[in-house]
C-alpha cells in the first residue's frame, strides 16, 4: 500500500508540471496571436 501511494505521489508531479506548462504556453500563444492581429509587440 505504501509503495502504491509513494508511486502515485511521485508520478503526480510531472503531470502537474505538464499542466502548468500547458496553461502558460496557451496564454502566451493567445497573447502572441492577439498582438500580431493588432500589429503590436508582445514585449
Amino acid at each position: 500500500m505504501t509503495t502504491v501511494l509513494l508511486t502515485g505521489y511521485i508520478l503526480m508531479w510531472p503531470v502537474t508540471v505538464a499542466i502548468i506548462a500547458y496553461v502558460i504556453a496557451h496564454g502566451f500563444i493567445k497573447d502572441l496571436k492577439r498582438a500580431r492581429d493588432e500589429g503590436d509587440s508582445v514585449v
